[in-house]
């Protein structure tokens, strides 16, 4: 039988806030417990609350005078998606409180009915002069954790509010047209001829994005293969490999294989490529990715390889590789759009966490280039911790490391390397930096 749909919501944040865990960790299961047709529902309040989250648990601090115990954060998750409900849908007020309110009866906390019913009644009927009061609040004012307001604040002033905007608006769908199997232009007619309104991306020669998120499954020879669904700006990361046929490459941090793919679409001629990635489970998404495209590329022209990429010795065979992509563990703060959960997950002290972990797999990978190889590393952070520190740090002490300096037109040039930043109804944000091996 399936659940209310705002029960599991509110399962759903909690499980974020008490376990840490994540809306791809969680949505999926979460689906498959409500109707097919309140999946969107569930998906709008659950991404819906968490982009928002911020500002909500200002609201909440404002409006609820004593602070619920850790065992009731199932219905400190309804107050925010009561205060959700109200302020950024169309739902029908008193539906949105009933209902919401309902949910206390079934978790069986009958003591939390009234006070929610009064929270969300208030939260309705003074809207306009608590949002006034929240515009004090800049965690409330752009929905970002203090934290993150000063790093985006102190990295780029320029354009921290359009960075903030960026974060909080739904992202693109952008499409990667399969230059194996078609042309860009002709995808582009077929998607028009079916009334899908698109426009062609700026600065990857293969993207399309689409006005409206569409259901793959309406699209055009996507189960053959024509097209996958990636960000423009992850699209960039094939072309700066610059791929010839018979080359041997490596795509460390390979999963969901999205680039494993785009390179092999570039270049079908590259004589194997080794998808490396710390999850066994995670590479099962690549090859679902790489069957769906061109199966035949599982023949041996692509291995499949769950290890570390920092213990060379469990997987690499002394056998230096033409290529390297490192898409290197990232704070993810250039995708927050796309996983809004960021918002509530990540902590300041990770940043530099990741900075160290992203040296050491950037210093271990180098031994298995060629000399005269090129690796590209890549993040999809926008601090220069996670991205030109560490590209300065490493070709401070690596001797044979050179930068190739980019000749594009996209991204800011920075001390080394290029950075991508949000942009509203655009790419997401993204860092690259492109080493050859002397």
């Amino acid at each position: 039988m399936a659940s209310d749909v705002r029960l599991v919501a509110a399962q759903t944040l909690a499980a974020i806030l008490v376990e840490g865990k994540t809306l791809a960790q969680l949505m999926p299961k979460a689906a498959d417990r409500v109707a097919p047709r309140d999946q969107p529902l569930l998906q709008e309040l659950c991404y819906g609350t968490c982009r928002w989250y911020p500002q909500l648990k200002q609201l909440y601090l404002a409006l609820v005078d004593k602070p619920l115990k850790a065992k009731d954060t199932d219905i400190e998750a309804l107050f925010y998606l009561g205060f959700y409900q109200l302020q950024f849908t169309r739902i029908a007020p008193h539906a949105a409180i009933n209902e919401t309110v309902n949910c206390a009866k079934k978790l069986k906390k009958p003591w939390a009915v009234k006070l929610l019913n009064a929270v969300l009644r208030r939260a309705q009927r003074e809207q306009e002069s608590l949002q006034q009061e929240l515009q004090q609040n800049p965690q409330a004012t752009t929905a970002h954790p203090n934290w993150l307001i000063k790093a985006i604040t102190k990295h780029w002033p320029d354009f921290a509010e359009a960075i903030f905007a960026s974060n909080n608006a739904h992202p693109p769908m952008t499409l990667r047209v399969n230059r194996a199997q078609t042309t860009r232009d002709d995808y582009q007619t077929e998607l028009v001829e079916q009334g899908i309104e698109c426009q062609a991306t700026e600065y990857s020669d293969v993207g399309i994005t689409l006005a409206r998120a569409q259901d793959t499954a309406k699209l055009p020879g996507f189960a053959q293969g024509q097209a996958s669904v990636q960000d423009e700006a992850a699209q960039l990361a094939a072309s700066l490999l610059d791929l010839k046929p018979g080359q041997r490459v490596l795509d460390a941090c390979a999963a969901p294989g999205g680039k494993t793919c785009h390179m092999l679409e570039t270049e079908p001629g590259l004589a194997r490529v080794t998808a490396l990635d710390i999850s066994d489970k995670r590479l099962t998404k690549v090859q679902e990715n790489i069957q769906r495209i061109n199966r035949d590329w599982l023949q041996g022209q692509v291995e499949l390889t769950a290890a570390d990429a920092l213990v060379l010795e469990d997987w690499f065979s002394g056998d230096q590789y033409d290529r390297i992509l490192l898409d290197a563990p990232c704070s993810a703060t250039g995708v927050i759009r796309r996983h809004p959960d960021i918002k509530l997950l990540r902590l300041a002290n990770q940043v530099e966490q990741l900075a160290t972990l992203q040296f050491e797999l950037l210093t271990a990978l180098w031994q298995t280039l060629k000399p005269g190889g090129r690796l590209v590393y890549a993040t999809c952070s926008i601090f220069p911790t996670e991205n030109t520190q560490v590209i300065e740090r490493f070709l401070q002490q690596t001797d044979d490391a050179a930068e190739h300096k980019l000749a594009v037109t996209w991204g800011m040039e920075q001390p080394a390397g290029r950075q991508l930043l949000p942009r509203q109804g655009g790419h997401d944000g993204f860092y690259y930096c492109v080493l050859d091996k002397r």
